[in-house]
Order: C-alpha cells, then sequence, then structure tokens
C-alpha cells in the first residue's frame, strides 16, 4: 500500500495551532507502522498500540483528536475498546478497521459508536481522506491558510510575513525568511546547498556554500535556540527543517 500527499493540500491543526494528534491501535506492528508513517506525512502527531489495554493507556496521556482502530485486538474486541474510550474522551471520532465485510459487522460497529469504517485490504489515501474528514466535521481542528505554512509548533504566515513557534514571535530578515520558506514547504526533504542558493539567492552554485551554512546558523539561532530542533544538517547532502522531537 503507497501514499501520496498533494502539494498545496490545506493543513488540519489544533486549537492551539499544534498538529492534530491521532491514535492507531492494531495488533499487525507492519501494518500499524505503514499507517502511521502515511498519517505522519499528513503533519499528524501519531502513537501507536498494539492492544486494547496498550489503547486506553495511549489515550489516557496522549488525548488523541481521533483513533484508527482495529475490530479484531489480542487482548479484547474493539467494539469494547470503544466503549471504554467513549467514557473518557466522549466526542473523539473513531475509524474502525476490520477484516469483516459483512452488513451486520458494519452496523455493529457504527451503532457501537464508531464514526466510519474502512474494510482491509485498504488503501492508506483512503484512509487519510476518511480522517481528514472526521476530524473537520468534529470540529477538534481547524483548517489552516492557504498562505500559512506549518512544520510541528512552528507557523509562517506568506502574506504578513509573519513567524511563531508556538507562543513566541519571531522576527526574521528577508533573507532568512526566504529561507525558511523554502525549508518548510519541502518539509522532512533533504535540500541541498545548490538547491537553496539557486531557490534563495536565484543564481547557481558557484563555491558559495558559506552564505547557506551562516544563514542556516541564524535561522538555527532563532527558530531552535533553547527548544527541540527542528533544522537538521545531512552531511554531504544538505539541511531539512522537520517537527521537533
Amino acid at each position: 500500500m503507497t501514499t501520496t500527499s498533494p502539494q498545496g493540500r490545506t493543513e488540519l491543526l489544533r486549537p492551539d495551532r499544534n498538529p492534530v494528534r491521532v491514535l492507531v491501535v492494531d495488533d499487525e506492528a507492519p501494518l500499524a507502522e505503514l499507517l502511521s508513517m502515511a498519517l505522519r506525512y499528513e503533519g499528524w502527531d501519531v502513537r501507536s498500540a498494539g492492544d486494547g489495554a496498550g489503547a486506553l493507556r495511549t489515550a489516557r496521556d496522549f488525548r488523541p483528536d481521533a483513533v484508527v482502530l482495529d475490530v479484531m485486538l489480542p487482548d479484547m474486541d474493539g467494539l469494547a475498546v470503544l466503549g471504554r474510550l467513549r467514557r473518557e474522551l466522549s466526542d473523539v471520532p473513531v475509524l474502525f478497521l476490520t477484516a469483516r465485510d459483512s452488513v451486520e459487522d458494519r452496523i455493529a460497529g457504527l451503532t457501537a459508536g464508531g464514526d466510519d469504517y474502512v474494510t482491509k485490504p485498504f488503501s492508506l489515501e483512503e484512509v487519510v481522506a476518511r480522517l481528514r474528514g472526521l476530524i473537520r466535521r468534529s470540529g477538534t481542528a481547524a483548517v489552516r491558510s492557504e498562505s500559512t505554512l506549518a512544520v510541528g509548533d512552528l507557523v509562517l504566515d506568506e502574506d504578513s510575513h509573519e513567524v511563531s513557534r508556538g507562543d513566541d514571535s519571531i522576527h526574521l530578515t528577508a533573507t532568512e525568511f526566504e529561507l525558511l520558506r523554502f525549508l518548510m514547504r519541502n518539509p522532512r526533504r533533504v535540500l541541498s546547498k545548490a538547491q537553496i542558493l539557486d531557490r534563495v539567492w536565484n543564481y547557481d552554485f558557484g563555491g558559495q556554500a558559506n552564505v547557506v551554512e551562516l544563514y542556516i546558523s541564524y535561522l538555527r539561532k532563532k527558530i531552535d535556540a533553547g527548544r527541540s530542533p527542528m533544522i537538521h544538517t545531512r552531511r554531504g547532502a544538505g539541511y531539512l527543517i522537520k517537527p521537533g522531537e
């Protein structure tokens, strides 16, 4: 199963402008990891659990905005997990994963309080699309403005040229802003010094790598100082930005 994230897709953010939180519950570890990777690619904060007890513990600590829940778990039925989840998180939307395709099974899941379901095997694109719909309808997240870029708790407004990380406003020079915008338009992607020079300074690479290194250091002092680092170096390859740990 593969997934793609179309360029220009609007982001979903929590009211505090932090990433949406999703809990994935499935006892098939490779499938849970694949789902988690696809959801993280959306910019969401993802935790996973392999059984019902683990799901309930994680939900209490993590307080997810949505849950992807397998019906068949090793220690308890997914419907039982849902019932216990609802006692603590009454409004959290739940997307069931099920290998059962009978009408009765689907009705049972929805009647128990599930908001939607997908039947195995499924495409990752379908899971992401259904989750986006559930999260939007639940009202727990806001659609990010098309002029706004967000990576983790770092937000950049392309119209107003305002930048913030968490509750802190960050002042950038024009060149620093362009460099950060280029990085944030390509989250988790390693960008070479040549690519950065061509895009930010508009001239071909020709021994001017030091200017990139210099401005990366400026950005780090303003973006990462005293916080979990977001700007990373890949030796011999370039630089990338990703949410802090």
